[in-house]
């Protein structure tokens, strides 16, 4: 590897990419941390007994339920972000933590907005296999379920829990995107260490704990809203308490899947993305060429 490559920026699609590659193996651990989630007061329902009846209603594919909504919000949502991130580092102090927190919070505003639709669809689909088939909302895919949300419930359905989102997309690209660069720089900075698959795995790893760690309870209200029926809760606040009714420890419910989820799905994501970088990325126009 040449001086040059690890000069090398990512194409603004890489980020997107590698999400939906990385999400295509964690998919079934976010479909059992959803259901896990939207579980009400009434259901007492183990990871163990989630995992049970997802089997039995739909066999190993049940596991992949909603992956095309997957799919969408990873090529929306985080292509958006990622490519702000990046794309920002231009104008700020990239050296800087309080200048990287700054524009990862502008880069999770923006691509929150753009990924709420998808989001939506995706809690949706993924809930969908747990209900009482008359229950069930039937969407065949992530287009369908996007033009029967909005044609049934309104454009505003769509951007249902959009808040909570929004948040949650702000934290998680200050909990990875930022925490990933900083760690990667102390990292390279005290111990000399070299580009390459053991120093991206290090930070990656670190940066999916720490962004599961922060997202957490935001991820719980944004799931239970977004999978609510219209009329069901008067707003987030309605949601907050009925979480907090259950118990405290209720805002981390599904901890353990979205740990095991969010990680190596931090992990794949940055792990791709930065052999992307390096055999397709591009040289700024004031790297030395070879």
């Amino acid at each position: 590897m040449s001086e040059n490559d690890n000069k090398r920026l990512p194409r603004w699609w890489s980020g997107g990419v590698c999400s939906a590659i990385a999400v295509t193996t964690t998919h079934p651990l976010d479909l059992v941390k959803v259901q896990l989630q939207t579980q009400t007061q009434a259901e007492k329902v183990s990871v163990g007994q989630v995992i049970s009846n997802i089997y039995q209603k739909g066999g190993l594919t049940g596991f992949y339920s909603g992956i095309s909504a997957s799919w969408f919000r990873q090529l929306t949502y985080t292509t958006a972000r990622f490519a702000l991130y990046e794309y920002g580092k231009n104008f700020v102090d990239a050296s800087n933590v309080s200048a990287k927190v700054q524009l990862a919070t502008f880069a999770g505003v923006f691509g929150g907005i753009v990924g709420v639709p998808g989001d939506v669809v995706t809690v949706r689909l993924q809930n969908d296999i747990k209900l009482p088939p008359d229950k069930r909302r039937n969407y065949k895919h992530v287009f369908d379920g996007l033009y029967r949300i909005q044609k049934e419930e309104g454009v505003k359905s769509l951007f249902r829990g959009a808040v909570p989102a929004v948040t949650r997309a702000v934290v998680l690209t200050i909990g990875t995107n930022a925490t990933y660069d900083q760690v990667k720089q102390v990292v390279q900075g005290t111990f000399g260490t070299k580009e390459g698959l053991p120093l991206h795995f290090l930070t990656s790893t670190i940066a999916g704990c720490i962004g599961t760690i922060m997202t957490q309870p935001i991820d719980v209200i944004k799931t239970r809203y977004m999978n609510a029926k219209p009329g069901e809760y008067s707003g987030l606040v309605a949601v907050v308490i009925s979480i907090f009714k259950q118990s405290p420890m209720a805002f981390y419910k599904g901890f353990i899947p979205a740990l095991m989820r969010v990680s190596p799905n931090t992990i794949i994501t940055f792990m791709l993305y930065e052999q992307a970088r390096l055999r397709f990325g591009y040289l700024p126009p004031n790297a030395k060429k070879e």
